[in-house]
């Protein structure tokens, strides 16, 4: 009797690409194999073509694939990617057996309940959608990364990264749209029968504290902080945050053994 490895299937944030996984990747391994997946134009994923805006619904059928081949995964995701790991989870339940997020970005969420600071997230889609429609990628990305990671950072960023974020600023223009359109609830996703975990940087931007406030109050999903991170922990605090991924996801692997 073969005894599969069990899979992890890993959606990255915006402006971000499946790569962003790799020292997750590492850490897993040979426990847990994982399955990165890049977004509708990001790493080596074309941008969306379809003649309607694009959903995540659109990016959680990009899963469908590996979940017709590997049967039950463990999903995690960071940001937008946390978003759709939310998103697959409601669409193809019977095949996810945890789901651990980091900060996920359902902006929806936080217009449902009138919450103060969805102004802030209103406010840099704005100032994105001013910046492309005058053809500049580069103040677009400029605002972009500020706003998650603080003022000043996209000034900090090497060369070769600014181009590439500038690059794919107009899928992430389309990502704010999804997720301010997004129909997923949060009762929907607190009804989901299945172990989930979320985290939160203790140095995060002020909207998702607010978004993790509504989702410790309204779901029976673990949380966990992990110290001095903030939206980009996943990155810039990788160690710990892969830490807190191993021991969820390995224990969830073991029970379902």
């Amino acid at each position: 009797m073969t005894i599969r490895t069990p899979s992890v299937v890993a959606l990255h944030a915006s402006a971000s690409s499946a790569r962003q996984w790799q020292p997750l990747a590492a850490a897993l391994a040979p426990r847990l194999r994982v399955h990165a997946v890049d977004l509708h134009g990001h790493g080596e994923r074309s941008p969306w073509r379809g003649a309607r805006a694009l959903s995540l619904a659109d990016e959680a059928a990009l899963v469908a694939p590996v979940l017709a081949r590997e049967g039950d995964v463990h999903l995690v995701g960071h940001s937008y990617g946390g978003a759709v790991a939310l998103k697959v989870a409601s669409m193809y339940p019977q095949h996810v057996r945890s789901v651990t997020v980091y900060e996920p970005v359902m902006f929806r969420w936080l217009v449902a309940a009138q919450a103060t600071e969805v102004a802030d997230v209103l406010g840099v889609v704005d100032t994105i959608r001013h910046h492309l429609a005058f053809g500049s990628a580069f103040d677009a990305a400029r605002a972009f990364i500020d706003f998650w990671s603080g003022e000043g950072a996209w000034q900090s960023m090497a060369v070769s990264r600014r181009e590439s974020v500038a690059a794919r600023m107009r899928a992430v223009a389309s990502h704010f749209e999804a997720l301010l359109l997004e129909p997923l609830t949060l009762r929907e996703v607190a009804r989901l029968c299945v172990p989930t975990i979320v985290l939160t940087g203790a140095r995060t931007v002020r909207v998702m504290h607010r978004l993790a406030e509504l989702v410790r109050g309204a779901s029976r999903a673990r949380h966990r902080e992990v110290a001095d991170a903030g939206h980009m922990g996943p990155i810039t605090h990788a160690d710990a945050v892969n830490r807190e991924i191993l021991a969820f996801v390995g224990n969830c692997a073991r029970m379902a053994a």
